[in-house]
């Protein structure tokens, strides 16, 4: 095959260059007899942050953040109950303008409970996000240890969801990750 500045014309650069990418990998190939072999690892990620002491401490210091704030919102629901069950009982001896006032006041708290809830949410959010990064960047470089110790070039990830239908039991190191990051996290 012969590819010239002539022919790219012709046929068009994209047709050119994908017949180039095919006859390099095809020549590069099978001119060498080159075979490639690789050793593959898996892990599951939820396991690693279930089962390793950081995780554990992660987890708990995440669901200690959430109930704190699920505190708060308690007791602003409380609060506005409060006002709903105070504006019942006095509804039937409030005069006309009153019971406007009150059920403005009631609306107004409402609507700011309503955007600390927002608020709240979104820094649970945030602070899971925050939390979940860190640990993965620590999962990462431990795995990345302990995959060159075992000569694996590939390891992936086989939590629930992901992208992995299918492995070989043998080739998880989920275990052996825990262990290196207990011993790195204590």
């Amino acid at each position: 095959m012969k590819i010239d500045g002539q022919s790219m014309r012709k046929t068009g650069w994209k047709e050119c260059s994908v017949v180039a990418v095919i006859a390099l990998v095809l020549g590069g190939c099978a001119g060498t007899g080159a075979k490639i072999e690789g050793k593959t690892g898996v892990i599951n990620s939820q396991r690693v942050f279930a089962e390793t002491n950081a995780g554990k401490r992660a987890k708990d210091n995440l669901e200690a953040f959430s109930k704190n704030r699920q505190a708060l919102m308690e007791l602003d629901e409380k609060e506005l109950r409060r006002m709903e069950e105070d504006f019942v009982k006095q509804a039937s001896v409030l005069s006309p303008t009153a019971k406007r006032e009150r059920e403005e006041q009631f609306r107004r708290r409402m609507q700011e409970y309503q955007q600390k809830a927002t608020d709240l949410n979104r820094e649970v959010q945030e602070k899971q996000k925050e939390v979940l990064e860190g640990f993965r960047d620590k999962v990462e470089a431990v795995v990345a240890k302990v995959a060159k110790r075992l000569g694996l070039q590939i390891v992936v990830d086989t939590s629930k969801g992901g992208p992995t239908i299918y492995h070989e039991d043998s080739l998880d190191i989920s275990g052996q990750v825990i262990e290196q990051f207990n011993r790195e996290y204590p």
